[in-house]
């Protein structure tokens, strides 16, 4: 279950939290949210490099921990981001002559997702227990309907995702 609720944060201002279940299905505090929408990611070429060592990916959002399999990815703007082992596959297909699961260049998957961008700052807490984004005013939560939420920026999204409804 998403669970959100406010608290105050470490700079002593309100801000929404998040976690995100781990379970595949949409959460319904954002497909229940009036201004919720529903998006496509936009095929995107992105550089993928899967680790081999635990280690921590610093993110515009905030630090997120990587476990050995999973892609730390490189798109837009240079800006990393981390995708589980588990869920890579279901994201991402490589391009040739980089082959499925080998460090290299890859396509996004145009995949479904619900979206809802808020107007007050805002945390996302990973499945993981520990990694934890941070969101600005302005900013998108994204559901991407396996478990997991992420963050991105209002102008990052204008250029990956494709509003549908």
């Amino acid at each position: 279950m998403y669970d959100s609720k406010r608290r105050e944060n470490n700079n002593g201002h309100n801000a929404l939290i998040f976690r995100c279940s781990g379970k595949t299905g949409f959460s319904p505090e954002v497909s229940g949210h009036p201004q919720c929408v529903e998006a496509r990611k936009l095929e995107r070429q992105v550089e993928v490099r899967f680790t081999d060592i635990e280690c921590i990916v610093r993110t515009p959002e905030g630090s997120v921990r990587a476990h050995p399999g999973d892609a730390i990815v490189t798109g837009n703007g240079n800006h990393q981001w981390r995708v589980s082992h588990a869920k890579f596959a279901h994201k991402y297909r490589p391009l040739a002559p980089t082959a499925a699961g080998e460090s290299g260049h890859y396509m996004s998957l145009p995949n479904h997702i619900l979206a809802l961008q808020l107007q007050q700052p805002f945390e996302v807490q990973l499945a993981d227990g520990v990694s934890k984004l941070s969101g600005h005013a302005g900013d998108w939560l994204v559901d991407y309907g396996d478990g997991s939420l992420g963050i991105v920026a209002r102008d990052i999204f204008a250029t990956t995702y494709e509003i549908s409804s």
